[in-house]
């Protein structure tokens, strides 16, 4: 039976990059289809097989996918604190000048798009976009990392130690 090889550094990097493109304001745009936390949990898995002499298990690749997921989920979650405070005036000020030029928009779109304009970071809404992050992370983190066992899982078994391998002659 193959040792089972350290997950802590790849899901920390597979988190780290899922953390910071679903945080940017523009390229976080990219993850409506969860294509930053299922390329984490690839990542993760990628790293995961170099790192490793011998393939990887299935169910070592889910779990650092998921576990990048849980990383990137809260990774995500605080550095998108800072980043909507610093985008908030430049949000209301948008906001108000849509709602100046939209005269003939319905009474309830326009209270909507008031209220999404001077909407901040308050605790609720920074723990139920944690709660939600975290478990969308670590299911498509998973799935990540599964791909990324199909993908880069090695297919050789190395020499085992002390045998002298005889290449053919040339």
């Amino acid at each position: 039976m193959n040792p089972a090889p350290p997950k802590l550094q790849p899901a920390l990097f597979g988190g780290l990059f899922i953390g910071v493109l679903s945080a940017l304001p523009i390229i976080s745009a990219g993850n409506c289809c969860c294509l930053w936390v299922i390329g984490g949990g690839v990542l993760a898995t990628y790293l995961l097989q170099q790192n490793h002499p011998y393939p990887i298990a299935t169910a070592d690749g889910a779990l650092v996918g998921l576990l990048a997921g849980l990383i990137g989920g809260v990774l995500g979650t605080l550095l998108s604190i800072p980043i909507e405070m610093m985008m908030g005036p430049m949000t209301k000020q948008f906001m108000e000048g849509l709602l100046s030029r939209s005269q003939d928009m319905p009474e309830e779109t326009r209270r909507m798009l008031e209220n999404l304009g001077s909407g901040g970071t308050g605790a609720a809404i920074i723990g139920l976009k944690l709660i939600f992050s975290v478990c969308v992370g670590a299911v498509f983190g998973m799935l990540g990392g599964l791909l990324g066992v199909a993908l880069f899982k090695k297919k050789d078994l190395p020499p085992p130690p002390g045998t002298v391998e005889v290449l053919p002659p040339v």
